[in-house]
């Protein structure tokens, strides 16, 4: 049978009773285990000493205090998120810990200063911690969750996924009348319709004494009031903390089901399976050994049953055992693009904060006369209700500034205004000045979020690397112990290698990471079929650099012709070689550096399919302007004749490589395709940058057989470099 990987909710409303008796422990240190997507809070009790507190949201998701000898060691360095969080909560009391309705989420409520701070731990789906202030909005978040249901951000008010039925605190009515409006048969309704999931759902069956099967309008009154009391009999014991917690084993157990429950190794007694808060009917094939406490229980499963994982998936030959690399890469890219979804949401509110700011002043006057109406009525000591009601009368009479007007709170002394489709909310004491500048004020707030968000994404990518540096010495050292002679291809004299086929990349189970760093991936780049090396500027910054430093003697020089594109140059020779007169640039080069030039020009951004493009020397480009005039950054000035390449066609294709080197490159298809061991060709379309990279980076990883190497070399922020500004989408979407 399957391994327990995730907490039922029976198991969570367990769980908040037990750890009911850690109230009052101190909080000491809080560690954060990235690779494991685990938090780990250190705290100490008046009683019981030294405790413990593991939160897993990654690929088993559960929660339990454990031994001390079980916690991992602690990480050299702390993420930003522990930071903030022993910033915020250390010395603070653990007050209260709580089920949310009868959902597979526990609320951890600690209290320091009077102030309080509240842990939700989400132990379903994708898995989450949200840390929440004492009005419940969220600090932060390992994972930022942007449903049409819900949202789980940094700066906003958490949201709870909508409430599930609770069948430990319905009565017998409700019990029958929620299982009557099933069309399903018992058990599915018990697993589906009141949320008992399908291993308690045969339970309850079991206990009552009623076969799963049986079609709900079959089902006679006695079979329902036998299993309400089965329910009520669960409800009773967990909220009365009446428990016999077990955990399960499959393999080499009695068979007869009684078991040895004094057996000290593991291994006699078969894998760990189950960890429950009591004793299962359906298990009763099963040996079950009792615990204590149901955080006994599970601290023994998830610990012990993890190494099992370890040692099948390890094998019996001795071999050391492999970290699990992949699982650590993929966690951390998530991260990444986690921190990068917060930054851009932290960019578009401080722009939309200083927007706001901007129409107050565009519309000085209007919100002057809805401010100044509501201050001379308080000092005429009119209520806020009176306020509202001659607003609304305004309304009535079509007098604009009451049109727009869309609320009064009095309770925060605001008035909400309408401004081109916006609200905004103001502070019904101050004018138009001060509240402009709170909004301004508000935009810096956000602002210095989103360099602390930026400080975040350096810090994980440091991370990353350093995982995907151990994964490459693992890799080399594997190899080496198992290769012969020459079997990298370096060594040899190449004979035999002709008779060879050639590798099939896609259909590789483990690709070797290869790659270098090298001085033009700074900026937009890629190499011509023709062999032949083209840069182009990222912005005016890179574009200066470009025409400063690396537009040398028999290199030409590309621009489109529109406002806002690359700086291009096809070189000629690499940047320390002199020139040779005789290298020729083929016309098939100039052609693809053109069209390398108009896709990553505002033609692309702005939707067009083609643009002109011309050519120069690079005698002809200048950062000297003409007399009276000005260039600005980026910009040059250009002289003499000029070769046109019109209504070039843009064109943009995004490819991997896996030899001689394993790396995302972009560019024209006619160069990118024969390169490539896979390539997605792009045209301008509705999907924005980051969201079409992640579309391309699912395609991809649906290619390789190696989806790990994908996530290693082509992660979404990687592909992202080489799309052009503005929307895009596959062409064969």
């Amino acid at each position: 049978m399957d391994r327990k990987r995730e907490l039922t909710s029976v198991d969570c409303a367990a769980l908040a009773g037990e750890l009911s008796v850690y109230e009052a422990a101190g909080v000491g240190k809080v560690y954060l285990y990235p690779e494991r997507d685990m938090l780990r809070f250190r705290m100490r009790h008046y009683e019981r000493g030294r405790i413990e507190l593991l939160v897993s949201v990654g690929e088993q998701k559960w929660l339990s205090v454990v031994d001390p000898d079980h916690v991992p060691e602690a990480p050299e360095r702390p993420p930003n998120f522990a930071m903030m969080l022993r910033n915020r909560m250390q010395g603070a009391e653990l007050v209260a810990v709580s089920q949310f309705e009868f959902d597979r989420i526990l609320e951890l409520e600690f209290e320091r200063d009077g102030e309080t701070t509240t842990v939700v731990a989400e132990l379903f789906g994708d898995g989450n911690v949200a840390v929440l202030d004492n009005t419940g909005e969220v600090v932060d978040c390992l994972e930022t969750v942007r449903l049409k249901s819900r949202t789980v951000a940094p700066g906003t008010q958490y949201e709870f996924p909508d409430a599930r039925f609770n069948p430990l605190t319905v009565d017998e009515d409700g019990f029958e009348a929620r299982m009557r409006d099933s069309d399903s048969d018992l058990v599915r309704t018990l697993a589906t319709q009141l949320n008992f999931g399908g291993l308690y759902g045969e339970e309850l069956c079991t206990r009552a004494g009623v076969d799963y099967n049986v079609p709900i309008e079959e089902a006679t009154d006695d079979q329902l009031e036998a299993l309400y009391a089965e329910v009520s009999d669960l409800a009773a014991r967990l909220h009365a903390g009446d428990l016999d917690p077990r955990v399960y084993y499959e393999g080499d157990e009695d068979e007869s089901g009684n078991g040895d429950d004094s057996a000290d190794d593991p291994t006699e007694t078969g894998r760990r399976v189950d960890a429950t808060p009591v004793p299962l009917r359906e298990y009763e094939g099963l040996h079950g050994e009792p615990f204590d406490t149901f955080t006994g229980a599970l601290d023994d499963y998830f610990t012990f049953a993890t190494d099992e994982d370890e040692r099948d998936e390890g094998g019996s030959d001795g071999g050391r055992d492999r970290p699990d690399f992949e699982s650590q890469i993929e966690t951390k890219e998530r991260i990444i693009a986690q921190q990068e979804g917060a930054i851009e949401d932290f960019e578009a509110d401080a722009e939309r904060e200083r927007e706001n700011a901007e129409l107050l002043y565009a519309n000085y006057d209007l919100v002057d006369d809805i401010l100044s109406t509501v201050q001379n009525a308080r000092a005429e000591d009119r209520s806020w209700d009176e306020i509202a009601d001659r607003f609304e009368e305004g309304r009535e009479r079509g007098i604009e500034a009451a049109e727009a007007v869309r609320g009064v709170d009095g309770s925060e002394a605001t008035v909400t205004v309408e401004i081109d489709d916006r609200a905004i909310t103001l502070d019904a004491h101050e004018g138009v000045e001060r509240n402009a500048d709170l909004l301004y004020q508000e935009a810096k707030r956000i602002e210095d979020k989103k360099d602390g968000a930026e400080e975040a994404v350096a810090q994980t990518r440091r991370e990353l690397e350093e995982i995907e540096t151990r994964r490459e010495e693992w890799e080399a050292q594997d190899a080496g112990e198992g290769a012969g002679a020459g079997s990298d291809g370096e060594g040899g004299d190449g004979e035999g290698d002709e008779g060879e086929e050639p590798t099939d990349w896609l259909s590789e189970p483990s690709i070797p990471v290869r790659q270098s760093e090298e001085w033009y991936e700074r900026f937009r780049w890629f190499h011509t079929s023709d062999g032949f090396l083209v840069i182009g500027g990222r912005d005016a910054e890179d574009n200066e650099a470009i025409v400063k430093k690396y537009l040398d003697r028999g290199d030409r020089f590309f621009h489109a012709q529109a406002h806002g594109g690359p700086a291009t140059v096809l070189k000629a020779t690499g940047p320390s070689e002199s020139y040779d007169e005789s290298v020729t640039v083929p016309e098939s080069s100039k052609r693809e550096a053109a069209q390398f030039a108009v896709s990553y020009s505002s033609v692309w951004k702005d939707g067009k399919f083609a643009g002109d493009v011309y050519e120069v020397g690079p005698d002809q480009v200048s950062k000297t302007p003409e007399s009276g005039e000005f260039l600005e950054k980026g910009g040059f000035a250009i002289r003499g004749d000029r070769t046109y390449y019109e209504g070039t066609e843009v064109g943009v294709a995004v490819g991997i490589t896996c030899e001689p080197e394993t790396r995302v490159i972009g560019g024209p298809p006619a160069a990118i395709e024969p390169r490539a061991v896979t390539s997605i060709e792009v045209e301008p379309g509705r999907y924005a940058q980051n969201d079409a990279a992640k579309r391309l980076y699912r395609e991809f990883k649906g290619r390789f057989a190696d989806d790990s190497f994908v996530r290693k070399v082509a992660s979404p922020d990687r592909i992202q470099e080489f799309l052009p500004p503005g929307g895009s989408r596959m062409v064969d979407e």
